[in-house]
């Protein structure tokens, strides 16, 4: 009985990507164990695995080079295991509750968004980012911090440096602010309902909104968690414009006389944004089981660390440390310029 060749042609696929996959694995699970003993020390993970993945990665590529049969997998753990862990999370978003607290909320959120995301290119532009690195930050920056760097990662075709250093230093930067946000409370005189929207405005992961804002008090942990929500929700429509602007700047490829590449509705919208605002409308419509949201939550949170651990294994950290300060510099001003506006937004909306 003779095998059909496609079988065999795609067991030699998988034959090739197990090598790298398992190296991966292998990361991710040094990542989790890390956190842990993390949570057990201090009562709190100060590193997240994700960013914990990445520094693990980054040692073992700076002590080993992995030779070729291992590089498919971590490829492969790159990008399409990214893909799909970002079109997964859509299914974490519903638009029922953000829709209750109000048009002009909701309107300002976004805004805030678009506006940070400006400035911070910008900002990244002037002291000298790459165009890439400088989306990379402006995205990490104004939306959801690494969970956003891992999206538009892909989208952008972004490096593995870039990434890392990206994530890297928004996810420093991410824990001084949880622990020196509260402390602009009294400073400012804050009321917990503004402290709360300035929480969800600034902060970068759900999580963190969270742990800058229960030592406040309960509204601020309510309202600040509904603020990141919409940040985060955000993600979709941020994506979409990126993809669209990556396939316009490719359409122009061939203004030295070299012809562009042909484009098609899967290249200009890739196929991971489409599942993400499918998933979206999905679980705003309830036709996503409730039973079903938590282990498609975990599997997004596993395939996202996984193929942070690719990443890592995919860095020269030579870059890295030469991008350092700038990409630092880079991340706190523009933290700085997203706190402003989202400032001046509680005052416009006469937020009390």
């Amino acid at each position: 009985m003779s095998v059909h060749p496609s079988v065999l042609s795609a067991s030699h696929h998988v034959g090739r990507l197990l090598p790298g996959l398992a190296l991966c694995g292998l990361v991710t699970l040094l990542a989790f164990v890390a956190q842990t003993g993390e949570e057990r020390l201090f009562g709190r993970a100060w590193l997240e695995s994700l960013v914990l993945a990445i520094l693990i990665g980054t040692v073992v590529r700076t002590l080993w080079t992995p030779p070729e049969r291992w590089l498919p997998g971590i490829a492969f753990s790159a990008k399409t295991l990214l893909e799909i862990a970002v079109m997964l999370l859509g299914a974490s978003l519903s638009i029922g509750t953000i829709v209750a607290a109000g048009p002009g909320l909701l309107f300002g959120i976004a805004g805030v968004v678009v506006m940070a995301i400006g400035i911070s290119y910008m900002i990244g532009r002037v002291l000298g980012l790459p165009c890439r690195m400088a989306i990379l930050v402006a995205c990490g920056n104004s939306i959801c911090g690494n969970s956003a760097i891992a999206a538009t990662a892909p989208v952008i075709g972004a490096e593995s440096d870039d990434i890392a250093a990206s994530i890297g230093f928004t996810a420093v930067l991410g824990v001084l602010v949880v622990i020196g946000l509260p402390l602009l409370v009294p400073v400012l005189g804050m009321s917990k309902l503004q402290y709360g929207v300035l929480a969800g405005l600034t902060v970068y992961a759900v999580p963190q909104v969270i742990a800058a804002t229960a030592p406040i008090g309960a509204l601020s942990v309510q309202i600040g968690t509904l603020v990141k929500l919409v940040r985060v929700l955000m993600l979709g429509p941020v994506m979409l414009v990126l993809s669209l602007g990556a396939g316009h700047l490719s359409r122009h490829a061939g203004a030295a006389g070299v012809a562009p590449p042909r484009l098609s509705i899967a290249k200009l919208v890739p196929w991971f944004i489409i599942g993400f605002l499918a998933l979206v409308a999905a679980r705003s419509s309830g036709l996503v089981p409730g039973a079903a949201l938590a282990p498609m939550s975990t599997l997004a949170n596993w395939l996202t660390i996984v193929s942070m651990a690719a990443l890592g294994l995919g860095v020269d950290v030579r870059v890295v440390a030469r991008a350092g300060l700038r990409v630092t510099a880079a991340v706190v001003v523009s933290l700085l310029a997203l706190g402003g506006i989202s400032l001046g937004l509680i005052r416009l909306l006469g937020i009390a």
